[in-house]
């Protein structure tokens, strides 16, 4: 069964940092390219940073760019999003999302229609 969780959320102070784990099972992993998407309430989901399959290539929203980045670890997994410089515009509910990629394609996803697979969540709240 393919599943996605998400962890590292939490409560964090503006100017502070989190970093978000996506762990997958049921997957040969190293076949997917990942995004990290966000929803705030009342707001649609947005997306956030993505990473190829092979990991060589990653970008991210404008609003995110310089403080997040994506890595992904197919040894263990998981793919991982390490947010600094935190601002209260951050707050939202994190998922990341899957889509299965043919080798030798390095390219990213920017879509939610993209993305087959997604995790439940984990909630970032970040304060003034």
């Amino acid at each position: 069964q393919v599943q996605l969780v998400e962890s590292g959320g939490g409560l964090v102070q503006a100017g502070g940092s989190l970093r978000l784990s996506c762990a997958a099972s049921g997957y040969t992993f190293s076949n997917y390219a990942v995004g990290w998407f966000r929803q705030a309430p009342g707001k649609e989901r947005e997306f956030v940073a993505a990473i190829s399959r092979s990991g060589s290539s990653t970008d991210y929203a404008d609003s995110v760019k310089g403080r997040f980045t994506i890595t992904r670890d197919d040894a263990k997994v998981t793919v991982y999003l390490r947010m600094n410089s935190l601002k209260p515009e951050d707050t939202a509910v994190y998922y990341c999302a899957t889509r299965s990629t043919r080798r030798g394609y390095s390219g990213v996803y920017y879509s939610t229609e993209a993305y087959a697979d997604w995790g439940q969540g984990t909630q970032v709240t970040v304060s003034s």
